[in-house]
């Protein structure tokens, strides 16, 4: 088969390394793709958000299947317009990834079919969140109802930051139209873990719990990133955990879609916060997270094309998916200043000697004059297996230590910092 690959992330280069496996497979293209991705696919130069472009050079190139890997091209409706082209992809269409794209949305399926979240109210006027914070007190939590590049949730400490926060977001348009609307909720407390999960419209089938690391510096301090580094499994997610959440949260939550007539065929993320009155939803997402996706999917003992065919195919409940009986570590090497401001175009160096002991995702890098470059924020996810997690988060910080660039920056407690 002919398959192509939406996105230029870690994340996309994580989904073409494991497809890349696949016996199916007899030609990968990723668009734009990156200076990894190359390695394992032709990377087109095609913007992930431009729909029409993508689907007329799928349909130009004869493509067999098209993974749609990102948020906003999900949120665009590229799944649907791929379909309409006659074009088998892989994601949810327009009307499912909504549970993403409007976190009003989502929080409003939650309280409609009981699903276990943090209070809330949501607001387009900004006197009226301004008042509803001085009301609520502090901590609480700001949220832009739209896609902000995962940066769009303030957890404040303080009314004051609140405040502030629902200003930069509703008047200073800090993430455009998205923050037009923003959801304010309560804080919840306890381990927040991530499940990524297959879903075919009626069924759904969890893989191995994560657990990303979102602040920028160690001790879970700074600002909030698109994440730092990733573990799977996290300790404190339990089979008990696990069966609570399936009963209460997962299968519902495919229902409830099913219900609305929104039925989903993809990945759902199950952002999860397991407070001392058990576990609650933080968000939604409708496809991989970034850096779980490289974890989790190091652990992945199956054919992804396979899993990715029946989602689409209505037909998991059929396929066979199995899972390597390790744990995997995701650290990611990012520029200096990210998430702020940051420079690219630093030569990379040390990364065949890393890749001998650990696979290296390439989420921000460029190829220029036969080098590999930094391209972005966040620029390498070095992942790593072991027999336990503490030796996966070992060998992850060992392979890493070849790597160096002009003003790299990295976490030195992923997975320790619970």
């Amino acid at each position: 088969m002919r398959v192509l690959v939406v996105g230029s992330g870690g994340r996309e280069h994580a989904i073409c390394w494991k497809l890349a496996q696949s016996p199916r497979v007899d030609q990968l293209y990723c668009a734009p793709g990156n200076g990894g991705i190359a390695q394992v696919a032709d990377c087109v130069d095609i913007k992930a958000t431009d729909v029409n472009g993508m689907v007329a050079w799928a349909k130009d190139n004869a493509m067999d299947f098209v993974v749609v890997a990102p948020d906003d091209p999900l949120a665009l409706g590229m799944v649907d317009a791929l379909e309409a082209a006659g074009i088998p992809a892989f994601g949810p269409r327009k009307n499912a990834a909504i549970i993403e794209a409007s976190k009003a949305f989502s929080k409003e399926l939650m309280q409609k079919y009981h699903i276990p979240t943090a209070r809330y109210q949501t607001f387009t006027d900004l006197d009226a969140a301004l008042a509803y914070i001085e009301a609520q007190g502090a901590p609480i939590v700001v949220k832009a109802d739209g896609l902000a590049l995962g940066k769009g949730v303030v957890v404040a400490a303080t009314v004051d930051e609140a405040k502030t926060a629902a200003r930069e977001m509703m008047a200073d348009k800090k993430f455009g139209e998205s923050g037009s609307t923003v959801v304010i909720e309560e804080c919840m407390t306890g381990p927040e873990v991530t499940v990524l999960a297959f879903a075919d419209g009626e069924r759904v089938r969890p893989m191995p719990a994560s657990q990303d690391h979102k602040r920028a510096f160690d001790g879970n301090r700074g600002p909030n990133t698109g994440g730092m580094g990733a573990i799977s499994p996290p300790p404190q997610y339990t089979p008990d955990v696990a069966r609570r959440c399936m009963d209460e949260i997962f299968l519902p939550t495919i229902q409830a879609l099913k219900a609305e007539g929104r039925p989903f065929q993809g990945v759902i993320y199950f952002g999860l916060m397991l407070t001392p009155q058990g576990p609650r939803v933080v968000e939604y997402n409708a496809r991989f997270g970034d850096p779980e996706c490289q974890a989790v999917l190091s652990l992945l003992d199956s054919d992804l094309l396979d899993i990715f065919l029946a989602c689409r195919e209505g037909a998991l409940g059929q396929t066979e998916i199995r899972w390597k009986e390790s744990a995997a570590c995701c650290l990611v090497l990012a520029s200096g200043g990210y998430p702020l401001e940051y420079k690219k175009g630093y030569p990379i160096a040390g990364l065949d000697e890393a890749g001998r002991s650990a696979v290296v995702f390439h989420a921000g890098t460029a190829q220029k004059d036969g080098q590999t470059v930094t391209n972005g924020g966040r620029v390498l996810g070095v992942t790593a297996l072991g027999n336990t997690l503490e030796q996966a988060i070992e060998n992850a910080y060992a392979a890493a230590k070849p790597i160096s660039f002009q003003d790299m920056h990295f976490r030195t407690d992923i997975g320790r910092a619970f």
